[in-house]
């Protein structure tokens, strides 16, 4: 993912330690104008981390820390076709099996997953437009967090939740 000096960055200060995503609008326009309206929007503050799976990735973006959901903006279009890859700290849409479902929830790639990739299994795969630039270690420790089985979402919810305390879009490091 090559960054440009316009790529907006977006800080997750979480309760393990802060992430600041470096996020791709030449690849995934309609994706980054979603994800910054809900970050601006204070959407994310105070949400959680809902699913983690070691290995594999960390969701958020669409439960508070009691585990309700908060209300969302219509989806957007599946930019999955867009050649970035789902590999360690790409950020990427989450979705249901419609393609075209994204709307707030994203999920953070804590390992290489290229079943992910456009085409994926059902041909749109899930879509990137961003990656982790600081906090691989936070990553790595939100991924590490114990999970178990809990309502409303069954397994892989963390037993102690782990939020995102404030999302800010911040200046991008110079280049």
């Amino acid at each position: 993912m090559t960054a440009n000096a316009a790529d907006p960055r977006v800080k997750f200060e979480t309760t393990m330690g802060d992430l600041v995503l470096e996020l791709n609008p030449a690849k995934a326009p309609e994706t980054v104008k979603n994800f910054l309206e809900y970050v601006t929007s204070g959407h994310y503050d105070g949400i959680s981390f809902h699913r983690i799976i070691p290995g594999f990735m960390i969701q958020g973006g669409g439960y508070d820390a009691q585990y309700n959901q908060r209300k969302t903006r219509a989806p957007i279009k599946n930019e999955a076709k867009n050649g970035l890859k789902n590999v360690r700290g790409a950020i990427s849409m989450a979705r249901t099996s419609d393609p075209h479902s994204g709307s707030a929830q994203f999920f953070l790639v804590h390992q290489d997953s290229k079943f992910l990739d456009y085409p994926g299994q059902d041909g749109w795969g899930y879509a990137v437009f961003g990656k982790v630039v600081e906090g691989l270690d936070v990553l790595d420790k939100i991924a590490m967090t114990p999970t178990g089985r809990l309502p409303p979402f069954g397994q892989d919810v963390p037993k102690t939740p782990v939020l995102i305390k404030k999302a800010t879009v911040v200046e991008a490091a110079a280049k």
